[in-house]
């Protein structure tokens, strides 16, 4: 039963993928996080409105649910439906988690950008792929302070990350491709906002100098 297998995968990963970790640490908080800031539940905004430590948090426990759809919840079906491809479950358990972060059925199927969530996904299934792709973050997010260009950038460069690291796997990169273009879209009001001049750049505290 091979269908079923996908089935049982999909909707485990996705409810796995659906809790909305910044909206209940936000919500512990006395705070509604949809309503401020970038009114975004995913961990930048967390950053924004929480403060660091929360951020941080919420950061990690986004990226875990990803890594744990593909690493736990795949493999768990997997040995109940042992006639199915393990990689199979696993790829499918990816997409479904971060559907479940962008889609959450908890919040009328409004969610974060996926970002956390696919770079657990990533851990999971392009390790070395995410390696490239996070430096290319990182370098774009320290010359420009844009959380958005350097996820933007990121998610393009993931497909040839993946078709690089993974010996020209054309179905896994094509999955890529598809996980970095949910990733563009779902940033279109940022590259709106970087157009019009009006996105937000983070600002890195300096320390006052001593007289």
């Amino acid at each position: 039963m091979p269908v079923l297998s996908y089935i049982v995968t999909a909707l485990v990963a996705y409810l796995l993928g659906s809790i909305p970790t910044g909206f209940l640490v936000a919500k512990a908080r006395g705070v509604d996080i949809r309503t401020v800031g970038s009114g975004n539940i995913g961990a930048t905004n967390a950053f924004r409105v929480l403060g660091k430590r929360f951020g941080i948090f919420v950061l990690l426990m986004d990226a875990l649910k990803g890594l744990v759809a593909v690493l736990v919840g795949a493999v768990v079906v997997g040995r109940i439906f042992p006639e199915t491809p393990l990689e199979n479950l696993k790829i499918t358990a990816g997409i479904a988690a971060i559907l479940g972060h962008n889609f959450t059925c908890w919040l009328h199927f409004k969610g974060g950008k996926g970002i956390a969530t696919s770079a657990g996904v990533l851990i999971a299934l392009v390790p070395w792929a995410l390696i490239i792709i996070l430096s290319i973050f990182i370098i774009l997010f320290l010359v420009t302070r844009y959380v958005s260009i350097g996820s933007i950038a990121a998610a393009f460069a993931l497909p040839f990350a993946t078709w690089f690291t993974e010996n020209h796997d054309v179905g896994l990169t094509a999955v890529m491709a598809a996980i970095g273009l949910l990733a563009i879209l779902k940033h279109r009001k940022n590259i709106h906002r970087l157009l019009n001049g009006t996105e937000n750049r983070v600002q890195f505290k300096k320390k006052e100098a001593t007289p």
